[in-house]
């Protein structure tokens, strides 16, 4: 976290650290102390009331006691009447509310997240938040022409190695597919190459097909260290959506489910129901059939093995409905995804939801703002996991190199926000306040600001704080010429080397890796 060069000119040059240059030389140094870390607490913004929870979940046991869930696989389905569910409409089974609550009771409610650097590993649940990545776009803004053109797999590794070095990026699931791989294994194996070789944080992809995990996961065994180390301690998870909206099974992702069980990856079930198209364009109506999914999702993953590591992934999206475009960065997305956060975190369960997908396609006053409304609505309800919250565009078709580096700073105001205001006899400050008024008469260079200088503030690097006069003296930049400069300067310097000469050997003598 660099400290902004812009501070304000009536800052004396006095006290007892040498002086404003001396201050500004050891804050770019190295910051005393983060004033807004990952992991902040979350839970403050409550879209509704207990009641208006209850009726919520009430509505969603019902559905999923009358309706159930259709086009259930063979498989799942012995699984499931084994665990209490009951034929229910022809082609349905029903799940008793009484099984759904029991599914809940038993599942996972707390789990790390595993880098495979240890220091970079999360946990996930209770009240904590984190700030990260998802999305599947097929389109990258270019940092040379301004313009979109499809993601490939070279995109996927700068990306990787661009947010490896940003602070606010707790995990990193891929964000684009390279368009350019063909779409079977190969595609699989390239991108969960492209994560473990570039960062050593909490990393998440997709799977295809069932068949893919088993020689992927023997990938993942070579980078931690020998067969079946992966297993002990997974440092990738799975995004599947299993249902698909309304209320019936995907039999492909369920079949993932059951490999990604098997060899102990932990998952995000996703649930991604659209307003108005597969779900009721009302609100509460919306809430309740999503909450429903990923019950069903919560029932299944509980029925094949009870307590395994499942992020309650309940995204609600939003279309327009004057003409059924996806609609990303609207208000309607940040109290929909706020309130999901709020009844699974009520549930007790780790909770997933989605923000920071704009509809913009620029790095403009747009972007700025639908990114910035719907982040701090996630994060404020308390959501664990919030994804797409970095780098993505053009309601999640695009993705930029630039929007990860501006995000990676929004995130930073979004936990300082979260952090609060500490309220102690210090901080009060009654005792500097007396000497400010009968001395010197201001605060500025007392020995109670200076405390407060690093504690308190966040710093800004790429932010403009600058007065006029010296803006257009710099030469009148703008966020996005800024954030083009750091994002190159990144991916000019950062090549990290996380896989071993003979581990990348062995990889390669395995698999078809195409970079």
């Amino acid at each position: 976290m660099a400290g902004s060069d812009q501070e304000p000119s009536k800052m004396p040059e006095q006290g007892k650290r040498g002086g404003r240059r001396a201050r500004l030389a050891q804050r770019a140094a190295k910051p005393a102390f983060d004033p807004c870390p990952p992991g902040q607490t979350g839970g403050q913004y409550k879209p509704l009331t207990l009641p208006e929870i209850a009726a919520i979940h009430d509505t969603a046991l019902r559905l999923l006691e009358r309706l159930g869930m259709g086009e259930v696989p063979d498989r799942l389905a012995q699984d499931l009447i084994a665990a209490g569910a009951r034929p229910g409409p022809p082609g349905r089974l029903v799940f008793p509310r009484t099984m759904v609550e029991g599914a809940v009771r038993q599942a996972a409610k707390r789990f790390t997240l595993h880098g495979r650097d240890p220091a970079r590993s999360i946990e996930v649940g209770g009240d904590r938040v984190h700030l990260g990545t998802g999305g599947a776009a097929v389109q990258t803004l270019d940092l040379d022409s301004g313009l979109y053109r499809p993601s490939t797999l070279a995109d996927l590794h700068d990306f990787t190695r661009l947010q490896d070095t940003l602070a606010n990026v707790s995990w990193f699931t891929r964000c684009c597919v390279a368009t350019d791989v063909p779409d079977n294994f190969d595609l699989d194996v390239n991108t969960a190459y492209a994560l473990i070789r570039n960062t050593t944080k909490p990393v998440a992809t997709s799977f295809t097909l069932a068949e893919h995990v088993a020689p992927i996961v023997r990938m993942l065994d070579i980078a931690a260290g020998g067969q079946g180390a992966f297993a002990e301690r997974p440092f990738l998870k799975a995004h599947i959506s299993p249902v698909i909206s309304p209320l019936r099974y995907g039999e492909d992702a369920v079949d993932v489910v059951y490999e990604c069980i098997a060899h102990n990856i932990p998952m995000s079930c996703i649930t991604a129901a659209q307003a108005g198209a597969t779900a009721p364009a009302t609100m509460a109506g919306f809430l309740a059939q999503s909450l429903a999914e990923t019950l069903a999702s919560l029932v299944m993953v509980n029925a094949i093995r009870p307590g395994f590591p499942m992020v309650f992934s309940n995204w609600p999206f939003i279309i327009d409905l004057r003409t059924g475009a996806f609609s990303g960065g609207s208000g309607e997305t940040a109290v929909l995804n706020a309130a999901s956060a709020q009844i699974t975190n009520w549930l007790g369960l780790p909770s997933g939801v989605a923000c920071s997908m704009t509809d913009a396609k620029a790095i403009d006053a747009q972007y700025g703002a639908e990114k910035g409304i719907t982040s701090l609505a996630a994060a404020l309800a308390g959501g664990n996991l919030i994804y797409e919250s970095s780098g993505m565009t053009a309601s999640l078709l695009g993705v930029s190199f630039e929007g990860f580096v501006l995000d990676d700073e929004m995130h930073s105001h979004t936990y300082r926000a979260l952090r609060g205001i500490e309220v102690t006899e210090e901080n009060l400050g009654f005792d500097a306040i007396c000497q400010s008024v009968l001395g010197e008469g201001h605060f500025l260079g007392s020995a109670h600001t200076h405390a407060a200088m690093e504690r308190d503030y966040f710093y800004p690097a790429l932010a403009d704080r600058a007065e006029p006069r010296s803006w257009q003296d710099s030469g009148a930049r703008d966020a996005w010429s800024t954030a083009r400069d750091r994002a190159r300067k990144i991916l000019r310097t950062h090549h990290p080397q996380y896989l071993s000469p003979e581990q990348e050997a062995e990889i390669r003598a395995n698999f078809r890796i195409l970079s």
